[in-house]
């Protein structure tokens, strides 16, 4: 399996994108996104389970129960969220919009926006720049478009790998934005993955769903689900060859599949807004795997837990303190707690040199390994610190 980071969305065959600044963003940032099947797509989607949805994830439910899409326009700045009736209209015209130019029905377009909530969107600015939007498509193009779906992030997300089915070169790119309002119950804030495999609709959506329950929703920043969270999946079987329904060969494309999901995934973590360190949440020995997760996203969401780390403090107290009101039924005597590999609680706490932990939390990588010794299932959440930069970039958001 061969992994590459450029061009992610159009690294499989058929696909173009493109991205430009339309007037979204007061600093002329790239704020609008097309990512454009040449043949029309088996189509997967995840979205947000906030009961507040954004109305370009009420458009695209109902667009994406065709099973199938050509287009995805997305747009960084505005979330079209809390936005009425208007904000429901405003999404279906530029739906119709992008179909139009595009000379496909616009239930074939996809849509998804990110950015400030409850402030109407910028409609004739999107309106006027498609056309140069969709000049601009090619297979160049995912670069820029990564970037135009940007909010506060630092840097932009973009995975591709290649793997061998049936004996032929499947490809499968994905680009992704998210750094703050990340506690995915779904996937993350937004996320578009392409392939040119042959699958369709019902097997793509299982392998989605299966692919994001282990990696996007298994990251946590700051513990909030956004009201626009989605991710698509578009296979336009370009690479050819017989469809996919099952066995071995949906078995490979669904670790090829987790390589770029997890990649992706890992890369809002470390993008956390102020973040200074990735912190890995292993527990291992419980009873069950949901009681694992549990557990271990108690401890991710914990700010004592996460800010503890941003200092470098062996806090193990906070550690066995989250798991203790997660829910679970444990027996704190039993369990065990190590930092970056070094034992701190053992049923009681252990003695160990200050100086040596702090060492080794001022690595940007950290993992936190919790045993119950409770059974044999086990559960990773990955997450950052937190840092004085979350509270400055929060506080002042939308201005």
């Amino acid at each position: 399996m061969m992994s590459t980071t450029v061009n992610g969305i159009t690294f499989p065959r058929g696909f173009k994108a493109a991205g430009l600044a339309c007037g979204i963003k007061k600093d002329s940032r790239p704020d609008l996104a097309l990512v454009y099947s040449e043949v029309p797509a088996a189509a997967a989607a995840v979205f947000t389970t906030n009961r507040v949805q954004a109305a370009p994830v009420t458009v695209s439910r109902e667009h994406i129960k065709s099973g199938s899409a050509q287009a995805i326009l997305l747009n960084s700045g505005n979330a079209n969220a809390c936005t009425g009736v208007k904000g429901l209209a405003d999404a279906k015209t530029t739906a119709g919009a992008v179909a139009s130019l595009l000379n496909c029905r616009p239930e074939a377009v996809l849509l998804a926006s990110t950015g400030v909530i409850g402030v109407p969107l910028p409609l004739q600015a999107i309106l006027d720049s498609l056309s140069a939007l969709t000049t601009r498509l090619s297979t160049e193009g995912g670069a820029e478009a990564a970037q135009a779906i940007m909010t506060t992030d630092t840097f932009p997300k973009e995975a591709a790998v290649t793997v061998e089915l049936g004996g032929r070169e499947v490809r499968i790119g994905g680009m992704a934005k998210g750094s703050g309002m990340i506690h995915p119950q779904m996937a993350t804030l937004l996320g578009v993955i392409t392939t040119d495999a042959p699958l369709g609709h019902e097997v793509l959506n299982a392998v989605l769903h299966q692919v994001i329950d282990q990696t996007f929703n298994r990251i946590t920043v700051d513990g909030d689900t956004s009201t626009n969270d989605t991710v698509f999946l578009l296979a336009n079987g370009c690479a050819g060859g017989e469809k996919i329904n099952g066995g071995k060969e949906l078995e490979k494309f669904s670790a090829a599949l987790y390589q770029v999901a997890s990649r992706l995934a890992h890369m809002i973590v470390k993008d956390g807004e102020g973040a200074t360190k990735f912190l890995t949440i292993q527990v291992v020995g419980a009873r069950t795997e949901k009681e694992a997760e549990t557990a271990a996203r108690a401890v991710a969401n914990s700010n004592l837990v996460k800010t503890a780390f941003f200092g470098e403090d062996a806090n193990w107290g906070r550690i066995l303190a989250a798991v203790g009101y997660s829910g679970i039924d444990f027996t704190p005597e039993k369990t065990e707690i190590l930092l970056a590999g070094l034992p701190v609680f053992a049923g009681t706490g252990l003695p160990f040199s200050e100086e040596t932990a702090k060492a080794l939390l001022q690595q940007k990588e950290v993992t936190v390994k919790i045993n119950l010794h409770q059974g044999e299932a086990e559960a990773t959440i990955w997450t950052c610190d937190l840092s004085y930069d979350y509270v400055k970039i929060n506080g002042s958001y939308r201005s």
